[in-house]
């Protein structure tokens, strides 16, 4: 069954004043922080790219899920269909996308943990760029969730992790292909000279 994922994201300065903010809320933890590895894939083309849709195959703790995601809609929040569902083998999944003609087309790792009120979710994510915090649910949910943990809309940001990681690339001149912990700090650091 096809939903609607309409979220906002934005930047955190500091995770431990956040999940303070989020418990006086009254937001309690549902996943512990775990690991988040995600592969995007396209066609020869960048055909999904090209019609502003994504297929993700994410690992998240030990599970893994195939996301597609399509008709996206930017105005104050992010608004996206999505289809979703559990994956058994991760390993099986590639190997299905890659039969069909599908290659990955970016990486993006990050260190996630979700919480709730019961009436949508907030995630805290810890990325190579700099740390995030998305919140999901209805509009009017999202901008009271924001009000309440102090997050003004000129603060929302709508872009995805690729979108985020082409501007902090613009940004810091950075080669890395991928948004893995690994691939930035490898081409992070300064190179030596012969």
């Amino acid at each position: 069954m096809m939903s609607q994922e309409i979220e906002i994201k934005f930047r955190i300065a500091d995770v431990r004043a956040l999940t303070r903010k989020l418990r006086a809320a009254g937001f309690h933890i549902v996943t512990p922080r775990k690991n988040e590895i995600n592969t995007l894939y396209d066609l020869p083309g960048e055909v999904l790219r090209s019609r502003r849709e994504l297929l993700r195959l994410r690992k998240y703790g030990s599970e893994w899920t195939l996301t597609h995601k399509a008709g996206k809609k930017t105005g104050r929040h992010s608004s996206r269909e999505e289809l979703e569902t559990s994956v058994g083998s991760g390993k099986q999944m590639d190997a299905i996308l890659r039969a069909l003609g599908y290659a990955p087309s970016f990486r993006y790792e990050k260190f996630r943990a979700e919480w709730s009120d019961g009436k949508g979710q907030v995630v805290v994510d810890e990325t190579p760029i700099g740390n995030f915090c998305e919140i999901e649910g209805s509009g009017r949910w999202i901008d009271a969730t924001a009000n309440r943990l102090g997050v003004s809309k000129a603060d929302y940001i709508t872009k995805n992790y690729a979108g985020l990681f082409a501007e902090w690339k613009d940004r810091t001149g950075s080669s890395a292909e991928d948004m893995t912990f690994k691939a930035v700090a490898a081409r992070s650091k300064p190179r030596r000279r012969s």
